[in-house]
């Protein structure tokens, strides 16, 4: 994770209405009783908008300890995601990760392919805030993309605008 995410502290229902909802009305989902528990948020960039989502697991032991999440090796096995971008190194001043999709988009999906993007020697730094762009620059030779071989479980709880 870069160091210059927002943490931010939100309420999150462990448990849904909606759920509780569903179990009284006889369905077979029981899920118990409702309880709440302040959890630690982030936020990213998708299309110049900032979005925030929660860290729950990660395909890497490593990173895993560092964030404090579960570790969940299975995840790795998992293609087609959409990407999360995370610059490494230079970075313009409020440089948040950056995500390849969000919630009502087709694609979206709440795990991510880890993506390093590094800027190359003598280019200054802009701020990232689409996906498009980080791939523009890309091929532009501005910066570099690298595969982390990550998979991260970051479902978005607020999307911005």
């Amino acid at each position: 994770m870069s160091k210059r995410m927002i943490a931010a502290g939100v309420t999150v229902a462990l448990a849904t209405a909606a759920a509780s909802a569903y179990s009284a009305s006889g369905g077979a989902l029981r899920l118990g009783p409702v309880t709440k528990k302040r959890l630690p948020t982030y936020k990213a960039y998708y299309d110049g908008h900032k979005d925030v989502f929660l860290v729950t697991d990660v395909s890497t032991r490593k990173q895993a300890r560092a964030l404090r999440i579960n570790y969940a090796p299975a995840l790795k096995a998992i293609r087609h995601l959409p990407a999360q971008y995370f610059v490494r190194g230079r970075a313009a001043h409020g440089q948040l990760s950056v995500f390849g999709s969000e919630p009502g988009e087709t694609d979206y999906n709440p795990l991510w392919e880890e993506f390093f993007v590094t800027w190359k020697s003598g280019v200054a730094p802009v701020l990232l805030v689409r996906d498009d762009q980080i791939k523009a620059l890309a091929k532009q030779g501005k910066l570099t993309l690298r595969d982390a071989h990550v998979v991260l479980n970051a479902p978005v709880t607020k999307v911005g605008k």
